[in-house]
C-alpha cells in the first residue's frame, strides 16, 4: 500500500510546478507561470508571447515553450490553432461544474481521512492552520491565499485519505484549476477568517475521527466558497 502511495505521490508532484531555484529552467519557468495564472497577474484568455515571457523571465524560449506545454497538460493554458497560446479562461459553467465535483470529492476525501490519518498528521493540519492566520494578521490585507502542495489544507486532507484515485483526480490535471478558483475566494478579505474558523472545525472533527461531521463540514465549507466566488462574478458582470 505504502509503495502504491508512493507512486501516486511521485505522479502527483510531477504534475505540479517545481519551486523556484529547484529543477530545470522548464520546471521553473512553470512555476512562475502557474503562479501568475493562479493568482491572476497573467489574465484569462491573456495571450501568451514567447519572446515577451521569456524576456520577463530571463530564459531563452526552449525552456519557456517546454513550461508552456506543461502548462497545457494541466489545463492552464490553451492552444488555439492560428492563435497560439492563452490563458485558460474559466467561464461560469466550468467553475460551476468544478466546485460540484470538488464538494463531492473532497468531502469524501474528508470521511475517510477521518479514518486514514494518524493522531500526528490531524495535529499537523492545526500547526499548518495556525501558520495560516499568522501570515494573514502578518500582511494585514484580509487575503487567505494558501501555497500549494504541502501547505495547501484541502491538499493535505486528500493526500490524508490514502485513496489513490482521489489523490490523482483531486492532486493532479485538477489542482491548479481548483486553486484559481480557490484564489478568487481568497481576495474576499469578509471570508477569510470565517473560512479559517470553518477549516478548524473540520480538524477538530478529524480529531474525534467523526467521518460524517468531517464530510458535512467539508461540503458546506465548499458551499461557501461557490456562492462566494458566484457573487463575484455576478459583480464583475454588472460593471
Amino acid at each position: 500500500m505504502v509503495g502504491l502511495r508512493n507512486i501516486v505521490d511521485n505522479r502527483i508532484k510531477s504534475m505540479l510546478p517545481a519551486p523556484p531555484k529547484q529543477g530545470t529552467l522548464a520546471d521553473i519557468a512553470s512555476h512562475r507561470l502557474a503562479h501568475c495564472i493562479v493568482t491572476g497577474e497573467l489574465a484569462q484568455g491573456q495571450k501568451l508571447n514567447e519572446t515577451e515571457l521569456a524576456e520577463r523571465f530571463g530564459m531563452g524560449r526552449g525552456p519557456l515553450r517546454e513550461a508552456l506545454r506543461h502548462l497545457e497538460g494541466i489545463r492552464l493554458v490553451k492552444r488555439i490553432p492560428n492563435a497560439g497560446a492563452r490563458v485558460v479562461v474559466l467561464d461560469y459553467k466550468t467553475m460551476s461544474d468544478l466546485y460540484e465535483v470538488r464538494e463531492a470529492l473532497e468531502g469524501m476525501a474528508c470521511r475517510i481521512a477521518a479514518v486514514q490519518m494518524s493522531d500526528e498528521e490531524i495535529a499537523q493540519l492545526g500547526q499548518l492552520l495556525d501558520s495560516h492566520e499568522k501570515q494573514i494578521a502578518e500582511q494585514g490585507d484580509g487575503v487567505y491565499a494558501q501555497s500549494e502542495g504541502n501547505l495547501d489544507f484541502h491538499y493535505q486532507i486528500v493526500r490524508g485519505s490514502r485513496n489513490e484515485m482521489l489523490m490523482y483526480i483531486l492532486g493532479s490535471e485538477q489542482y491548479q484549476l481548483l486553486r484559481m478558483c480557490r484564489y478568487r475566494t481568497s481576495r474576499n478579505a469578509q471570508r477569510t477568517y470565517p473560512a479559517l474558523q470553518q477549516h478548524r472545525h473540520i480538524v477538530e472533527a478529524l480529531a474525534q475521527r467523526d467521518g460524517e461531521l468531517a464530510e458535512m463540514l467539508m461540503r458546506r465549507h465548499i458551499q461557501g466558497a461557490w456562492r462566494s466566488i458566484s457573487e463575484t462574478i455576478a459583480k464583475e458582470e454588472q460593471i
